[in-house]
């Protein structure tokens, strides 16, 4: 007897032979099968998913009155925004459909795929949600990152109606570790008596965990590996019910909106306020912001022959620092396939102690280059993390035909086929990071 397994490896093997040679057969075409096939009856109306597609349409005219006037009309920005709305559209159904605050796991945030909230190049972000009062495990191996730190945060913005602060951080370097580097801490309300392993405070109002994965070397440190499980409910998930997987289902388009026009008329606030080509303090305490990092930040707008030069004195002590860009909607310029981003360890300092970035379009064969990556203006972002000085850099507009007589006679020099091998270094390396 032919197995329906044999028949596909049947019709399989027909097939790819017609690839290759004119033959007859009598196997139907796929869509030829298909349309033989009788009709089928109509699907019952399902009101949850039609308020959910419904939900979805109605995002574009709501995010359109939130985008700023000058970039409504342009096609590509258009196209963009509605990048930006997918983006958050992913974020919130891959949290739906996997986060459970007795059974959870962290998952992917905020990154390149998810490109919402401004996320920063060095950095992975994952997300656990929990049930306030519960015990969870967390356990894994620690890694060697520059920052492997994770925030227990309350209420989102969108729930508060305004910002969120993070309740306390967790740093995993400050936890025992065995031969192999595992860890293994408990997190609750109160620690149990007669535990005398890691343990860390749960506060009363913590809905989620924030992990942050720093590198500062993406191709030599190693990145962690953490789970998290709940402890004091059985380990089996029951059957979701229908009525929670409706909940998740109208959550979304309410979540990924917000998420979508949180930040997107940012950097048009900054121009409105005088900081083209110009920086300032950014204040995030009431952003969820990493503990111990300032924050700086400002708009661009070069032309194809300029570039923007960003200096400023390095602290003589810095535990990370990092210059990413943005587009005009806070979208991270792509740092995987661009040279957009750069960290202490990849930027050089010249001899005088002061960092030297260029900011252009093209290729200004410099070593701290950032490629705006075809976009004409949007915003730079830089941060010190536990440095003993926070200075904000100048900037200086300058034509890219002059940079020569501008920079120090020994800055560094990158030639074209140089900076094709370190974009693609580049690439490799933050490909083989955990992204996912």
């Amino acid at each position: 007897m032919i197995t329906r397994i044999g028949v596909m490896v049947m019709v399989t093997s027909a097939l790819v032979a017609g690839a290759s040679a004119e033959t007859t057969s009598t196997i139907p075409a796929p869509r030829a099968a298909v349309e033989s096939l009788p009709p089928a009856p109509p699907a019952p109306a399902y009101a949850p998913w039609n308020q959910f597609a419904n939900d979805l349409r109605d995002m574009w005219a709501r995010m359109y009155e939130r985008v700023p006037e000058r970039l409504r009309d342009d096609p590509q920005m258009r196209a963009e925004v509605s990048r930006l709305m997918l983006e958050a559209t992913l974020q919130q159904t891959v949290e739906a459909l996997g986060q459970n605050g007795d059974h959870p796991a962290f998952m992917p945030h905020i990154s390149f795929y998810m490109n919402v909230g401004q996320p920063n190049a060095d950095t992975i972000y994952k997300r656990a949600i929990v049930t306030p009062g519960g015990t969870y495990r967390l356990r894994g191996r620690r890694g060697n990152l520059t920052i492997f730190k994770m925030g227990q945060m309350g209420l989102t913005p969108d729930q508060t109606g305004g910002g969120v602060r993070a309740l306390s951080y967790g740093d995993f370097s400050t936890l025992k570790v065995d031969a192999e580097g595992r860890f293994d801490v408990l997190l609750s309300p109160t620690r149990p008596a007669g535990y005398s392993g890691d343990w860390w405070k749960l506060e009363p109002d913590t809905r989620t965990l924030l992990l942050r994965q720093v590198s500062q070397d993406w191709s030599k440190e190693v990145d962690p590996a953490v789970s998290i499980e709940r402890v004091d409910v059985p380990a089996r998930r029951p059957r979701a019910t229908a009525q929670e997987i409706e909940a998740r289902l109208r959550d979304i388009p309410r979540r990924a909106f917000f998420m979508a026009r949180f930040l997107v008329d940012h950097v048009e606030q900054m121009r409105r306020e005088g900081y083209i080509n110009k920086l300032r303090v950014l204040d995030v305490s009431n952003g969820g912001a990493l503990v111990g990092q300032f924050y700086y930040e400002g708009a661009y707008e070069l032309g194809e022959d300029e570039a923007l030069i960003i200096e400023a004195k390095v602290p003589a002590h810095c535990g990370y620092s990092s210059m990413i860009l943005t587009n005009d909607i806070y979208e991270t310029t792509n740092w995987f396939d661009n040279h957009s981003s750069l960290n202490g360890s990849q930027y050089h300092v010249d001899k005088d102690g002061v960092l030297r970035v260029v900011i252009a379009n093209r290729d200004p064969g410099v070593a701290n280059w950032l490629d705006t990556a075809g976009y004409r203006s949007g915003a730079v972002q830089g941060r010190w993390t536990d440095c003993d000085s926070q200075p904000v850099p100048t900037a200086r507009k300058v034509k890219l035909a002059d940079l020569a007589r501008v920079l120090p006679a020994d800055t560094p020099r990158v030639a074209p086929a140089e900076r094709e091998k370190i974009v693609r270094d580049r690439r490799a390396a933050v490909l083989q990071r955990p992204l996912w």
